[in-house]
């Protein structure tokens, strides 16, 4: 039995939740090595359940035919087949039709001879002539261990190993698991193990995750940039982030949660709504300095008076938003849950500390600005822009002679 999911990765059904799959190009090699990776995967702690699709183990009874005996008693390998179906195929012959209802004529042996291996000893061909021949005469009737079927994955054969995960192990670490174990053992080059279903899309997301929060990053750096018409202050917005991000982490820790793909939902989430406090305080800052003259120091200081109670009112609405998300219950909360957790985390850690780093990391950016730009200013541009005093009012006051 399995619990229903409320995200469905992949269309392959498994007796478990997660799946594992090896492919191989040589049918034989894949089946001597599924079966020891299988019994590896039994041993590692983070695994439970395991299961496999291969069924190479199925016994039957394998008639090997002597064609050039057979040849020369006129029996051809189809009358063969067809004389099999007769006893064993449930070969309909007829029907009986009554007034009300109608009975199928079924030919086969009698049920007793139907599981035992020795009836193939007692079956007889029936010769173009007539004759009746025993089935010993021109065949070998052996026992063998053959595949129920050959599982492919895309062209070539496949092994899906299913499995599901011990209390207390995140499939990240299940899977850092299982590609170590695999270095272990050596594999040779042709056999091939990949993941497949849910397990496929975390490793999938590993991948592009960072990216995406890096493009997300990236756009607020550039609108910001635009907006404030500057290089250096959209870093100052951008610096409340990592404690954001420390504080979503430490919440989920904390209350015993996975880093899921809805927690990263959240954590980019924060992205959006942690700068707000930085841009409050600073783009009051840029108008004080720049329409009332004031200093840096200055501007930062009475931005972090006048912009607080908005701080709060704003910090305070978005965190009681997602109150509600991380502490409900009911149908479908464990998917929510941790997106709430990771909001309400990182809120509670960006404001506490952003309050204090903010206006330090804004002074510092400014002096590093201003540095900046005096080293990056031409001279004769830094002559001109220079206050000296003029020399028009001495030459004003100079005496006015004749044609001198």
């Amino acid at each position: 039995m399995q619990s229903g999911q409320d995200i469905s990765v992949g269309g392959r059904l498994s007796r478990t939740l997660y799946q594992y799959t090896l492919t191989d190009t040589d049918s034989d090699e894949l089946n001597h090595w599924a079966p020891i990776v299988e019994a590896e995967m039994r041993k590692l702690p983070q695994l439970e359940d395991i299961a496999s699709d291969q069924q190479i183990a199925a016994a039957h009874m394998a008639v090997e035919i002597d064609r050039d005996a057979a040849s020369r008693l006129g029996i051809s390998p189809s009358l063969i087949d067809q004389t099999f179906y007769d006893a064993f195929g449930q070969r309909n012959i007829g029907n009986i039709y009554t007034s009300t209802s109608q009975y199928k004529l079924i030919l086969e042996v009698l049920p007793k001879y139907q599981d035992d291996p020795s009836a193939l000893s007692k079956i007889y061909i029936s010769a173009p002539n007539g004759a009746q021949i025993p089935l010993s005469s021109f065949a070998h009737v052996a026992p063998k261990a053959e595949a129920l079927s050959v599982n492919h994955q895309g062209q070539f054969p496949g092994v899906t190993l299913s499995f599901n995960l011990v209390p207390g192990y995140s499939i990240g670490q299940a899977v850092e698991a299982i590609q170590q174990m695999q270095e272990r053992l050596r594999l040779p080059g042709t056999v091939d193990g990949n993941f497949q279903g849910t397990a496929q899309a975390f490793q999938a997301s590993l991948s592009s995750t960072p990216l995406l929060v890096a493009a997300a990053i990236l756009v607020v750096y550039i609108v910001l940039g635009i907006l404030y018409e500057s290089y250096i202050h959209p870093i100052t917005i951008l610096s409340a982030l990592p404690s954001a991000g420390v504080g979503a982490l430490l919440a989920l820790m904390l209350l015993g949660y996975d880093l899921s793909v809805i927690a990263m939902i959240g954590v980019i989430l924060l992205v959006g709504i942690v700068k707000k406090n930085a841009i409050m305080m600073i783009d009051f800052a840029l108008q004080a300095e720049r329409y009332e003259g004031k200093s840096p120091r200055e501007a930062i200081h009475e931005a972090c008076l006048l912009r607080f109670r908005p701080i709060m009112m704003t910090t305070f609405a978005a965190l009681f938003g997602a109150l509600p998300i991380a502490l409900g219950g009911g149908a479908g909360s464990e998917l929510r849950r941790p997106l709430g957790i990771a909001i309400v985390g990182g809120l509670l850690v960006s404001q506490w500390l952003t309050l204090y780093t903010t206006p330090v990391i804004y002074l510092y950016l400014e002096r590093l600005s201003r540095f900046l730009g005096r080293a990056n200013k031409p001279s004769h541009l830094a002559d001109a822009l220079s206050p000296e005093p003029s020399h028009r009012p001495a030459l004003a006051q100079e005496p006015q002679g004749g044609a001198e």
